[in-house]
C-alpha cells in the first residue's frame, strides 16, 4: 500500500513565519511616503516656531540655489510674522500623493518620485484669519528626504 503523503507542517510553519517577520518589518520601518510626510511635518514645526535656519537646512539643493540661508531666515521672518503682525501659525498637512517624473521648474530637473502635500498654514493676525494653501513636495536623497516648492509657470 501506498503511503499518503503528510501534509507538510514544518513547510506552513515557515511561511507563517515569513509572513510574520515580513508585517513586523513593515510596521516598524516607516514607509518612504510617512518619512517624506515626516519631512514636511518637521519642516513646519520649524517654521512654526521661527527657526528658520533649521527649515532652511530640510531644503532640498535645488531650493537652496534659490534661497541663500541668511536672506530666508531675514525674509521669513519679516513677511511671515512682522508683516501679518503674528507670532506663529498653526499648520495641518493634506494626504500624500506619490508623483513620478515631476519637475519643481519649467526644463528643470527632473525627479523620478516625489511626495506631494498640500500644507494649509492658517493664521491669526493683526489683519484677520486667513489661510496660506501651498502644495510642497518631498524628494529623497543620500542624507534623507527634502523639501521642495513649485515654481512651474502653469
Amino acid at each position: 500500500m501506498k503511503k499518503r503523503g503528510k501534509f507538510p507542517i514544518k513547510l506552513i510553519v515557515i511561511l507563517i513565519a515569513c509572513a510574520a517577520l515580513f508585517f513586523l518589518i513593515r510596521l516598524v520601518l516607516p514607509s518612504a511616503e510617512k518619512r517624506a510626510v515626516s519631512t514636511i511635518d518637521e519642516f513646519y514645526t520649524y517654521e512654526q516656531k521661527g527657526d528658520f535656519s533649521a527649515s532652511w537646512e530640510l531644503f532640498h539643493p535645488e531650493m537652496k540655489k534659490k534661497f541663500d540661508k541668511g536672506p530666508y531666515i531675514q525674509d521669513r521672518a519679516h513677511v511671515f510674522l512682522n508683516h501679518f503682525g503674528v507670532n506663529t501659525f498653526s499648520y495641518e498637512l493634506g494626504k500624500a500623493e506619490k508623483l513620478e517624473n515631476w519637475r519643481m521648474a519649467d526644463g528643470g530637473e527632473t525627479f523620478p518620485k516625489v511626495y506631494k502635500v498640500t500644507v494649509t498654514q492658517i493664521y491669526k493676525g493683526k489683519y484677520g484669519n486667513f489661510n496660506l494653501v501651498q502644495d510642497v513636495f518631498a524628494a529623497e536623497m543620500e542624507d534623507g528626504w527634502r523639501i521642495l516648492w513649485d515654481y512651474k509657470q502653469k
